[in-house]
């Protein structure tokens, strides 16, 4: 009989390529994960891994199993969820969230979601989109926080804030402060943006119009941070979510500027699986987030002052 057990050791194959660093991520010994490997091959009649000398491909038939054994795992978790989190916001939450988000959005909910719901054990993970999807499907993660749309991934998702886009410049830049500029003023030559990989880097090349990327400043960065010191060095422009404003803007070389209307924008919300059972604490969970930001209502005003410099 196929087991729970076999179905979760070839999903760790399957992520990690490699019997030893599966049977690491399972906590058990190597010939221990592929002897239950081997069994489910004879209990499914077929063949799932390829096994070579210092890696493993799965079959065709070994990823058309795989990918409803991960289906299988995350419904079992769910199941698991629906019997223990009868209460709100309570127990485990395992909440994904994307690294443009985290370290301007979690301090200002974190402390009002403890306070509110002090049952719940919160577990974090900052990675990019592509990845904190995959989890989620996966079941690894319960909901995860991210620019929408969620595309590619059988989720249900929440809307919680519109984040406007800025042009932070260097400080010499001649445009006045209280000036609105038009997308089609940003100089793509000087456009440093997030390496690949990161949405907001995606997000940035579609509201330039940026098809060829060798117009750009050839700059990429891992953080939002490292960008902000490249254009505080003259070495170019960036779009800055106005979510992250107030954390990276703290150096008088650097200005904000405000787009006319519409503004570039992105669309902040909640995923999850449509099957999971948990769709009150995610509703409660936007609550807090919309909340905690709300105090935060300044950011869309037409002018405002971040750290003396008017906006």
């Amino acid at each position: 009989m196929i087991t729970l057990r076999q179905l979760r050791y070839l999903a760790a194959l399957a992520r990690h390529r490699h019997f030893g660093r599966a049977a690491e991520d399972c906590a058990i010994s190597q010939p221990a994960l592929s002897m239950q490997v081997r069994e489910l091959e004879r209990e499914i009649g077929a063949e799932l891994v390829e096994r070579r000398p210092n890696e493993i491909a799965l079959t065709d038939t070994g990823l058309q199993v795989t990918e409803r054994a991960e289906r299988i795992l995350a419904a079992t978790r769910d199941l698991v969820d629906f019997a223990r989190h009868r209460d709100v916001l309570s127990g485990q939450l395992k909440l994904g969230i994307i690294p443009t988000l985290a370290p301007y959005v979690l301090p200002r909910v974190l402390p009002r979601l403890q306070a509110r719901y002090p049952r719940l054990r919160l577990e974090l993970r900052e990675t990019q989109t592509k990845m904190l999807l995959e989890e989620l499907v996966r079941g690894e993660l319960d909901c995860v926080m991210l620019a929408l749309p969620a595309e590619g991934a059988d989720v249900e998702t929440l809307k919680l804030f519109e984040d406007p886009f800025l042009l932070a410049v260097p400080a010499a830049d001649e445009r006045p402060l209280r000036g609105r500029i038009d997308v089609a003023d940003v100089d793509q030559r000087r456009l440093i943006l997030l390496e690949e990989g990161h949405c907001l880097r995606d997000q940035a090349l579609t509201f330039c119009a940026t098809p060829r990327r060798d117009t750009l400043a050839g700059l990429g960065a891992t953080s939002l941070a490292t960008v902000m010191q490249m254009v505080a060095n003259g070495y170019g422009v960036t779009l800055l979510p106005e979510v992250a404003a107030e954390t990276e803007v703290r150096d008088d070389r650097v200005k904000l500027l405000r787009f006319s209307e519409p503004q570039p924008a992105r669309t902040v919300g909640l995923a999850w699986r449509r099957t999971s059972p948990r769709r009150k604490d995610f509703t409660a969970l936007s609550d807090i987030v919309t909340e905690a930001l709300g105090t935060a209502s300044a950011w869309h005003a037409p002018a405002r002052k971040i750290k003396g410099r008017s906006l």
